[in-house]
């Protein structure tokens, strides 16, 4: 039998409880949603933020959406208090203004939770 652990891009502590929020995206412009990646992950960092997965997809086979998703990813946080902090931060808001809104046709949130590490 396998099993999977959960694996981050960061040195974790055991039983680290983190808040996540998983999103789908219509990324449509990639070199301005890889500026609007470089911009804000600094902004991110300083919130205890990663992205603990990042997904290119090819196909949506089933889903809400307004248009299939091609970019899937988990973002990471200490708490939920930090990832309200960080989507409101005005550096934060610049970046998405200047680089995401040209370059993402749609996305969702499809879930957030708490997870242990």
């Amino acid at each position: 039998m396998t099993t999977m652990s959960n694996t981050t891009n960061k040195t974790s502590t055991t039983n680290q409880t983190r808040f996540e929020s998983l999103f789908g995206l219509h990324v449509t412009d990639d070199t301005h949603y890889d500026q609007y990646r470089a911009g804000m992950t600094p902004i991110l960092e300083t919130y205890g933020g990663y992205f603990r997965y990042d997904f290119q997809v090819s196909k949506m086979l089933k889903g809400n959406a307004d248009d299939p998703f091609n970019r899937v990813f988990v973002i990471s946080f200490p708490d939920e208090a930090a990832k309200d902090a960080f989507f409101a931060n005005e550096k934060y808001q610049v970046v998405r203004s200047a680089y995401f809104d040209q370059s993402v046709r749609s996305f969702g949130r499809i879930a957030e939770y708490s997870i242990s590490l």
